[in-house]
């Protein structure tokens, strides 16, 4: 792969290529990517969607949203320190065809932003519902009226696979979605493959689908612009700069987590400083860490230190293997070959065992699945009612009160598609308040 191509500016609709050098410096358009995501409603929805604790009521707890934000912050310094480093590995880039450093920092950081906008109410347990319900709920008995592909898209139903969708479909007269460079896309497909097959390797891309059916003719558009690597018929090698999206989101969710379980009561803080030294020691400033006196200033010293300790890792990682990158032979995360891997290791664990499985959160998973199992089983039944032709009263007024955009030439899959769609973009308050309106509790 080519840097040249993997920076592509051009965006859906463009006939002719965008040129780097020719670009507006105060209107970039790699930041007019940021600002298009973060004035979406999509991306707004996100402020009360869950991160670590859903429906949670207390101020201390990321949202979907804060973490995205921080995300974004971590890919932004990621990317611009990467890039330095290839401009001056690649001189043409910048001496032939414009690009600054800035320009990776940039990409990763809209990226990045981006990264959560396609997960459902109730976190990763929202995805769990939907493909549930269409694998062991009342949804099974569309199977038959599927293909294998689009079947899949649906019983493994996939944030990231969603976020692409929620990023680039036209819908409602709008073409293009929020019509993102094609660099920026590129950076947000952690996963450039099909459903199917599924998890065919070890390869760290194989991991999860990154496009719906749906989807798959302006994703081989993207991709093909971008020069990505054709793995199999239905996959391709990563953009670079997922590989930096990735880790800034592994660096946040491992501290960031680990921090709002401290905040809960759910991880003691005489642990958590022990575990958080553990990963920083080689960076410690013994002076300044002993002048702190109380146990939160220590906690944020540490998480500070954490986070750009592990900054400068994925950033050394990833220029040490930018030759495996671009032939797309690395396979495995950035963080994955760190010096820290088992500090990392250490603190996920704890998470896990603290925060993750705590009642609280398993509780609140539980009524996130009754929750969105009947909500879909109430747009799936009345989009096939209307479909068929025989809609009732019950059905017209969910869709009315709703907006959902159902048409008669939809095929199974497209209305269930929509569906899904629709109820992925609600917030854990909005899924919550439907379920009672169903339920006929006004």
């Amino acid at each position: 792969m080519q840097w040249e191509q993997l920076l592509s500016l051009r965006k859906h609709g463009d006939k002719n290529k965008r040129l780097r050098i020719e670009e507006n410096e105060t209107r970039l358009g790699f930041e007019v990517d940021y600002d298009r995501v973060i004035f979406s409603s999509a991306f707004r929805s996100l402020q009360d969607k869950t991160q670590v604790i859903p429906l949670s009521k207390t101020s201390f707890v990321h949202t979907r949203l804060t973490h995205s934000l921080e995300v974004s912050v971590v890919g932004r310094s990621l990317g611009r320190s990467v890039g330095k480093a290839i401009l001056n590995k690649h001189p043409q880039l910048q001496r032939v065809h414009g690009y600054h450093f800035n320009d990776f920092g940039a990409i990763v950081a809209a990226a990045a932003l981006a990264h959560d906008i396609g997960n459902p109410p109730f976190g990763h347990s929202g995805e769990k519902a939907i493909g549930d319900y269409f694998l062991n709920g009342n949804g099974k008995r569309f199977k038959e009226q599927l293909t294998d592909n689009e079947y899949q898209d649906l019983v493994d139903f996939e944030g990231n696979a969603n976020g692409f969708k929620i990023l680039t479909e036209s819908k409602n007269g709008v073409e293009g979605g929020l019509r993102l460079t094609y660099a920026t896309l590129g950076a947000f497909m952690k996963y450039p493959k099909q459903s199917l097959p599924k998890k065919p390797t070890s390869h760290v891309s194989d991991k999860k689908f990154g496009v719906f059916q749906s989807e798959t003719a302006f994703f081989k558009e993207v991709v093909t612009d971008l020069g990505l690597l054709n793995r199999t018929n239905t996959a391709y090698a990563r953009h670079p700069l997922a590989f930096l999206v990735e880790a800034a989101d592994d660096i946040c969710y491992t501290i960031i987590d680990f921090e709002d379980g401290i905040n809960l009561g759910l991880i003691e803080e005489e642990m958590a400083l022990e575990y958080l030294i553990n990963l920083v020691r080689n960076n410690l400033k013994t002076e300044v860490y002993s002048k702190l006196k109380t146990l939160k200033n220590r906690l944020a010293y540490l998480r500070s230190l954490a986070i750009s300790t592990l900054i400068g890792e994925a950033a050394t990682i990833f220029i040490e293997n930018e030759a495996a990158i671009l032939n797309g032979t690395f396979s495995e995360a950035l963080l994955a070959k760190s010096q820290y891997k088992a500090q990392i290791a250490d603190i996920i664990k704890i998470s896990i065992q603290k925060v993750y499985q705590s009642n609280e959160v398993m509780e609140k998973e539980i009524a996130g699945y009754t929750i969105l199992t009947t909500l879909l089983d109430a747009f799936t039944t009345a989009s096939e009612n209307y479909s068929n032709g025989e809609t009732r009263h019950y059905d017209k007024l969910l869709l009315q009160m709703f907006d959902v955009d159902f048409n008669k030439s939809q095929s199974v899959y497209e209305y269930l598609m929509e569906s899904c769609s629709y109820i992925s973009r609600l917030t854990d308050g909005n899924a919550l308040q439907i379920f009672q309106k169903i339920k006929g509790n006004l």
